[in-house]
C-alpha cells in the first residue's frame, strides 16, 4: 500500500474536455516514478503536459501534486507555470542562444540566491557530464550536448515535477541511448515524478517504470512495460502497442471443457474463458515468444499444446534472428514470431513452405471487447 507522505508528494491528473483537442486522461506518478506517455501523433501527449506545465489550460478537469492543486476547472483554480514550479525539457532544447551554457542553466535558478547561481549550475553541467564546456553557447555545442544543458536546466530549477518531451527524438542513435543511460542514472538522483513523452516504445520500456497508453487524448491502459506488453487490455491497445499477433475467436464448450476457437482451431486458454459466455466473440493475443516452431522431423511433447499449421508467407533474416510470418486459410490474419537463423535453416522452412507451431496456453491472453465493439454472441455447434 502507498504510504500518506508518498501519496500527497504524487503527482495526480484527471482532465477532460471534448474539443479542440479532446481529452480524456486520467493517471498518477509517484515521487522518484518515470511514467511513458505512449500513443500515435495527435493522440494528446504534448497536450497533456503542456496543460500539467500551466501552459494550456482544458475545460474540465484538475491537477494535482506534492498536496496542492495547480489547476482544478470546478474551482477556477490555475496556477501559473512559474507557480508550479515545472521542470520542462523540450524537444528542440529551447536553449537561450545568446546564452553560454552556464548562463542558460542559471536563468532557471531565479529561487537561489545571486551568490550561488554560477556554482550551482556549474555543478549541473558536472551532473551531466558538461564540466569545460560552461562557456560554450549553443551554437558552438552538439545535439547531445544542448539536450544535457536542457537537462540540466530543468533540474536546476529543482522542479516538483520533471516532464520530458520526445527529448531525444533531434539526436542521432547513438548519442539517443547513451542520452538514454544518462537519463537512467540520473533518476537516482531524483525523487520526483517525471513523466517522459516518447514515440519509441523501445525508449518508453526500458526508462519507464509505467506506461500510460493513449489515444485520441484518451487514457486506454497503465501498469507496468511488461504487464502492458503481455497482457494488453484491449485489441487497440494491443496495436497502439505495435503488437501484431492479434486475433478475433469465441468461447466454446468441448466435452465439458472452455476452449478458444479460432476457426477450426479449439484452444486450451489458461484463464480468462471462465468469465465468458459460450459463444461470445473475444480478442486475443499470443506473445511472439510463446509461439514454439515444431521441429521437423523430431517432434516433441510440447508439440501436442494448441497446435496450428500455416504457410510460411513472409520470411526475414536478421542477422542471427530470423522473422516469420505464418498465413493460413481461415482468415486474412498473419501470425508472427521469430527464432534462431540456424533453427530455420536446420528446418528447411523457406517462404512458401507449410509450417506447424504450438501457441502455449499460458501465454494466450483474452481481452475481452469493451461494450461498444462487442458483436454479439454466436449459437456454435459443438
Amino acid at each position: 500500500m502507498m504510504s500518506t507522505e508518498v501519496a500527497l508528494a504524487e503527482l495526480r491528473v484527471s482532465l477532460h474536455q471534448v474539443g479542440p483537442i479532446p481529452l480524456a486522461a486520467d493517471f498518477r506518478c509517484s515521487p522518484g516514478e518515470l511514467l511513458a506517455l505512449v500513443g500515435p501523433s495527435g493522440s494528446g501527449k504534448t497536450t497533456l503536459l503542456r496543460a500539467i506545465a500551466g501552459l494550456y489550460r482544458p475545460a474540465q478537469g484538475w491537477v494535482r501534486c506534492a498536496g496542492e492543486t495547480w489547476f482544478d476547472a470546478t474551482a477556477g483554480i490555475c496556477l501559473t507555470a512559474q507557480q508550479r514550479r515545472i521542470g520542462f525539457v523540450f524537444q528542440d532544447y529551447a536553449l537561450f542562444p545568446h546564452l553560454s551554457a552556464l548562463d542558460n542553466v542559471m536563468s532557471a535558478m531565479g529561487h537561489v540566491p545571486r551568490s550561488e547561481r554560477r556554482s550551482r549550475a556549474a555543478g549541473w553541467l558536472y551532473r551531466v557530464r558538461l564540466q569545460g564546456l560552461e562557456g560554450r553557447y549553443p551554437a558552438q555545442l552538439s545535439g547531445g550536448q544542448r539536450q544535457r544543458v536542457a537537462v540540466a536546466r530543468a533540474l536546476a530549477r529543482e522542479p516538483r515535477v520533471l516532464l520530458l518531451d520526445e527529448p531525444f527524438s533531434a539526436v542521432d542513435q547513438v548519442t539517443r541511448r547513451r542520452l538514454q543511460r544518462e537519463l537512467a542514472l540520473l533518476r537516482e538522483e531524483i525523487d520526483i515524478p517525471m513523466l517522459l513523452v516518447t514515440h519509441d516504445l523501445e525508449e518508453a520500456s526500458a526508462l519507464a517504470d509505467r506506461l500510460c497508453v493513449l489515444h485520441g487524448g484518451r487514457t486506454l491502459q497503465s501498469g507496468p512495460p511488461e504487464s502492458l506488453f503481455r497482457q494488453p487490455a484491449s485489441a487497440e491497445v494491443a496495436r497502439l502497442l505495435d503488437k501484431h499477433n492479434v486475433f478475433q475467436g469465441w468461447k466454446v464448450m468441448e466435452n465439458g471443457q472452455a476452449r478458444l476457437a479460432w476457426g477450426p482451431y479449439r484452444f486450451e486458454v489458461a484463464q480468462g474463458l471462465e468469465d465468458l459466455d459460450n459463444g461470445s466473440e473475444v480478442h486475443w493475443y499470443v506473445p511472439p515468444s510463446d509461439v514454439v516452431l515444431h521441429r521437423r522431423g523430431r517432434p516433441s511433447k510440447g508439440e501436442r499444446e494448441n497446435p496450428v499449421t500455416g504457410q510460411v508467407c513472409e520470411m526475414i533474416v536478421l542477422g542471427g534472428m530470423t522473422l516469420l510470418t505464418l498465413a493460413f486459410t481461415h482468415t486474412e490474419d498473419t501470425l508472427r514470431f521469430e527464432i534462431a537463423t540456424h533453427a530455420a535453416r536446420r528446418n528447411g522452412l523457406a517462404q512458401g513452405v507449410e509450417a506447424s507451431v504450438s501457441l502455449l496456453a499460458q501465454g494466450i491472453h483474452l481481452m475481452p471487447p469493451r461494450p461498444a465493439e462487442r458483436y454479439g454472441s454466436r449459437d456454435v455447434q459443438v
